[in-house]
């Protein structure tokens, strides 16, 4: 019997809107800004578009209000090629963060109304039981609440699915959680935040994927940024460097790049060294271009890079 083919990610979407100026006004004051940008973002529908744009056949489960934001959403989703699976929320709004960009430095400070996203329930995901049954791969972060991203890895562990968590924004996890986990990806600070173990080293890479595996997860996959990203899995660790195909100038979003490359190339059959290989492609592209979901690269982009 052939796997599936179909990936089904829950998570968020946030409207981006970006100002960059040369310092935060003070209560009570009004400054002149330098630039503003107004984009889409959230871990899940960054996730998604990657997915999509490198040739999977994504579904993404998620919550939004019924506003302008909501609709930047679905042209997102239309033009990547994402079937959304939405609850939409009369009684809340599309989710949205607020970035300053301080000029000199480029260093932000945020704030993230997640509105309809926080509020995706457990029966939200129980709503999609058949969806994420027969998929081939899910997968979730933990921007939305833990109980509904833990119903959609039970759900999808009994059914024989695929769960690939992955571990971002960094919080607290139960042993039970990571044992649905058949792969985490947490990037150093996050592999950091839920074993104790400082990476900064491929070495301590391992340490870390060791611990979690000693939780429960299937196999670790630690995201390195420059340094590449490590898989291990059963005492034997898999490294693959990053590649650029030329000056890095954005990394917001790599991570999920990366994500949505690996789930795309594990849901069409692709060996574990393959994935890796295809989501550090898609994530290299990413980081060359600004934006996050506009930054994904599209199929014939990432075979293209594969091939230099």
């Amino acid at each position: 019997m052939m796997m599936s083919q179909r990936i089904v990610i829950l998570g968020i979407f946030v409207a981006d809107a970006a100002y960059r100026a040369d310092r935060l006004p003070r209560l009570g004051e009004t400054i002149l800004g330098h630039d503003f940008r107004l984009g889409p973002g959230g871990k899940g529908s960054n996730q998604s578009v990657a997915a999509a744009r490198a040739g999977g056949d994504v579904h993404f489960i998620t919550r939004l209000g019924q506003d302008a934001f909501a609709q930047m959403a679905r042209d997102l989703w239309a033009d990547a090629g994402i079937t959304p699976q939405v609850t939409e929320d009369p009684e809340s709004y599309t989710g949205s963060a607020f970035i300053f960009l301080e000029a000199a430095t480029g260093q932000n400070a945020i704030i993230v109304a997640a509105g309809a996203a926080a509020r995706i329930s457990v029966a939200d995901v129980e709503a999609r039981r058949s969806l994420i049954e027969g998929a081939g791969v899910f997968m979730t972060q933990l921007e939305q609440p833990l109980d509904s991203a833990t119903h959609g890895l039970r759900i999808a562990r009994a059914a024989g699915v695929r769960t690939i968590l992955n571990p971002a924004p960094a919080a607290a996890l139960t042993d039970e959680m990571l044992s649905l986990c058949d792969i985490i990806t947490p990037n150093e600070s996050e592999a950091e935040g839920l074993t104790g173990v400082t990476v900064k080293t491929l070495a301590d890479a391992e340490a870390a994927a060791d611990r979690l595996i000693e939780r429960g997860v299937g196999a670790a996959i630690v995201t390195l940024g420059e340094k590449g990203v490590l898989h291990r899995s059963g005492g034997r660790s898999l490294h693959v460097p990053a590649r650029a195909p030329g000056p890095v100038v954005d990394t917001t979003g790599a991570g999920d790049a990366f994500n949505g490359g690996l789930a795309t190339a594990l849901s069409q059959g692709a060996s574990m060294e393959q994935a890796l290989r295809f989501g550090a492609a898609v994530a290299g592209l990413s980081v060359t271009r600004h934006g996050a979901a506009a930054s994904m690269p599209s199929r014939a982009e990432v075979e293209n890079f594969l091939r230099v």
